[in-house]
């Protein structure tokens, strides 16, 4: 497929080239009157000027096709990356797999952000304002019935370039029916897509419990189930202290690491005051963020 670019700067060539055109036929097209009668109105033009007029319509005609083939192929380039950036699949060798953190061995010094149980409207616009501002991408694990509430906040996530995880519709911890667990997920995917066209193959677990029927259906489903290597316990809201919820994260920190945090589900005004913190410590130890897609896409 052409760079996009290349295709603007065609179809802007095209519309020049047709605007000249018209604008030579228009001209020559008046010459004629005037040689006639410049009172009267523009006659038919002789056997020559009818020859040339032929020639530039035909002209026209090829240039209106090259125009129309350009922007098909602009708007079919544009559609096919949308699709790209809004499906967030795992590798074959992770497909049905829980992951907790990914061996490099290639010594690549990056670690991945995950936020759970949102969208949150007093905690993500916050959370999100920080990635920003450091130029970070996380990884979002959204709850459905919390999406059906706040549906312009994950639309916003999206937006920012951030992934999204499916963390089931009601976060319960319970025991789940197969029929159970896929009205859980589905049921999140479905509305992911409807609002965003995001298509995920992520998958983390309510409070990371594994064996209640969830884990075993998006297995399945060839979900990768992601859990974490390092949990900030910031969802110890009334416990956890900033330095606390830091330090948690800075002990279990490492190459092709997960962090867990959260942006829903509670109070989580201490995790808005460490992460600003935390992101500065991570990067003077050297590490570089990535979504958990990228994270699996990795080489080793």
């Amino acid at each position: 497929m052409a760079n996009p670019c290349q295709l603007v700067w065609q179809y802007r060539l095209s519309i020049s080239l047709i605007a000249a055109t018209l604008g030579f036929i228009a001209s020559l097209s008046v010459s004629v009157a005037r040689s006639v009668n410049p009172k009267l109105a523009i006659p038919s033009p002789n056997l020559n000027q009818q020859e040339q007029l032929n020639s530039k319509m035909l002209q026209i005609n090829g240039l209106i096709g090259e125009e129309q083939e350009i922007y098909q192929q602009m708007l079919a380039y544009l559609a096919e990356e949308e699709a790209k950036r809004l499906t967030f699949s795992v590798p074959v060798e992770f497909q049905g797999k829980t992951i907790r953190s990914r061996v490099l061995n290639n010594k690549a010094k990056v670690i991945a952000l995950t936020f759970d149980d949102g969208p949150s409207s007093e905690t993500t616009p916050q959370v999100l304002d920080i990635l920003q501002r450091e130029g970070i991408k996380a990884t979002f694990f959204v709850v459905g019935k919390t999406v059906k509430n706040h549906p312009q906040l994950l639309k916003q996530i999206v937006a920012d370039g951030h992934a999204i995880g499916n963390h089931t519709w009601n976060h319960h911890y319970h025991q789940y029916s197969p029929w159970a667990a896929a009205q859980e997920l589905e049921t999140t995917a479905q509305l992911i897509h409807k609002l965003t066209g995001v298509k995920t193959a992520l998958f983390r677990p309510p409070a990371g419990i594994l064996n209640n029927g969830l884990v075993n259906y998006a297995h399945q489903k060839k979900y990768a189930v992601i859990m974490w290597s390092a949990d900030t316990k910031d969802w110890q809201s009334r416990r956890i202290t900033v330095p606390k919820l830091i330090n948690n994260a800075l002990e279990d920190a490492q190459p092709g690491g997960i962090i867990l945090l959260h942006d829903g589900g509670g109070d989580r005004s201490k995790t808005v005051q460490a992460l600003p913190k935390l992101i500065t410590e991570l990067k003077q130890r050297g590490y570089q963020f990535v979504t958990v897609p990228e994270l699996l896409d990795m080489p080793d």
